[in-house]
């Protein structure tokens, strides 16, 4: 049999058949095989952007002792959070590219969707953290340091690691007892609840609330209390005596709603094609998912680099470390 039909979702899965721990079928690209070739070349990119900016930030947080404050202990969440998510997808998406390898077993797609949406649900979390970091630092700011102390930090990271896995953990394991049907062929090149979920063979209403339940008194939640926290601190600046002032106040907020906006835009996007574009060309389901998940990690530590007077300032120390270092050794 040739080698393009044992990956075609005919040859590979009869609609009659009921499994209960099926083998899914990545689609990938579809349409687009052709140029596959050329569409690894920006992946690769995204993804070595991805991983090595958020290696970088950590190394250099790690490095400056001037950053070891709660403040960018929280960066260090967020940059550990986007190398999670990075990391969560790279298998399956290189694995369709180098060794056109599209099939994925039920347990691996488990954890794969897992790891998905236990960092989106945390990135968001670290978002709404740092937003209540920079109204304190702006509202309140010679309270600071008594509010925001490197313990409570840890507490806060603690709950933020926590919260999402726990909650998925129901929706996740229930999926192994469903039985599913039909073509067994997922339309990404990774495991998305939303997607499994459609392919069962019995009614899923609990696992359907349960994740709109999820969203709402998560990622929702956390969008409206950020948003409540920057119409505080819109309201603090708009007070304050000189435009100088205001700009200098508002400045230091710039990173973390650029942050926001990378996140939470595209996030909205795709919920709202899989709820109102049902019959969206697959491409459209495709683009929104792939900058749903690519977009955040690969632009948060540009942002922060160039917008963050102390961390271009820490890159040049370190860079600048490396140089004198390297010409010594010369």
């Amino acid at each position: 049999m040739p080698a393009q039909d044992l990956l075609s979702p005919q040859a590979m899965v009869t609609s009659n058949m009921t499994h209960f721990s099926p083998t899914f079928y990545l689609t990938g690209f579809p349409g687009l095989e052709a140029i596959k070739h050329w569409i690894f070349i920006p992946f690769f990119c995204m993804y070595l952007m991805a991983i090595s900016g958020n290696c970088f930030i950590l190394i250099v947080i790690k490095t400056s002792p001037r950053l070891h404050t709660p403040m960018y202990y929280l960066l260090s969440l967020l940059a550990l959070t986007d190398l999670g998510l990075s990391v969560s997808t790279l298998p399956t998406t290189m694995g369709i590219f180098w060794f056109n390898y599209r099939s994925i077993c039920f347990g691996a797609c488990q954890i794969q969707m897992f790891c998905i949406h236990s960092f989106s649900f945390m990135e968001s979390s670290v978002l709404l953290i740092m937003s209540f970091d920079r109204f304190v630092a702006i509202c309140y700011p010679l309270r600071y340091s008594v509010i925001i102390t490197g313990q409570r930090v840890i507490r806060a990271g603690l709950s933020v690691i926590l919260r999402g896995p726990v909650a998925l953990i129901p929706i996740v394991l229930l999926l192994k007892f469903f039985p599913y049907c039909g073509p067994l062929v997922l339309s990404h090149s990774f495991c998305l609840h939303q997607e499994v979920i459609h392919l069962a063979c019995v009614d899923t209403t609990f696992n359907n609330l349960y994740g709109l339940m999820l969203v709402v008194f998560t990622v929702m939640l956390d969008l409206v209390l950020i948003a409540l926290s920057y119409g505080l601190i819109l309201h603090t600046v708009a007070g304050l005596a000189s435009q100088e002032e205001r700009l200098r106040a508002f400045q230091t907020c710039t990173s973390h709603l650029c942050a926001v906006l990378v996140f939470f835009v595209p996030m909205m996007g795709l919920s709202l094609v899989h709820r109102f574009g049902k019959h969206a060309p697959p491409a459209i389901h495709l683009l929104m998912a792939n900058i749903y998940l690519f977009l955040p990690p690969m632009l948060n530590p540009i942002i922060y680099s160039i917008k963050t007077k102390e961390i271009r300032h820490a890159i040049s120390r370190l860079l600048g470390l490396r140089k004198a270092n390297a010409t010594s050794w010369g």
